[in-house]
């Protein structure tokens, strides 16, 4: 995910944390799902996706727009590693 994003993998992982993962009602997101250290969401429409842990913010929308929050790149590696390893356990 350095250079470009896997927009399969990406949606793959949000599904099987959506499928495998604890849910919960959250008044400001909906329904928010957690799996493995990370917190899986969609906007009210559907249309964006949004996959978190505790220092990385990734927002994947319309258009395969996508847009990552994070403090330092160490934070985004760690992210990374989560979203694989979910991708190959479950």
């Amino acid at each position: 995910m350095k250079n470009e994003l896997d927009t399969k993998k990406l949606l793959r992982v949000f599904d099987k944390i959506r499928k495998h993962g604890e849910s919960k009602k959250n008044e400001q997101k909906g329904t928010v799902h957690f799996l493995e250290g990370l917190t899986a969401y969609t906007d009210f429409d559907g249309y964006t996706v949004f996959i978190e842990d505790a220092t990385v913010s990734l927002s994947f929308g319309f258009h395969n727009q996508y847009h990552f929050e994070y403090e330092d790149s160490s934070q985004l590696s760690n992210f990374e590693k989560k979203i694989d390893n979910i991708d190959e356990r479950f």
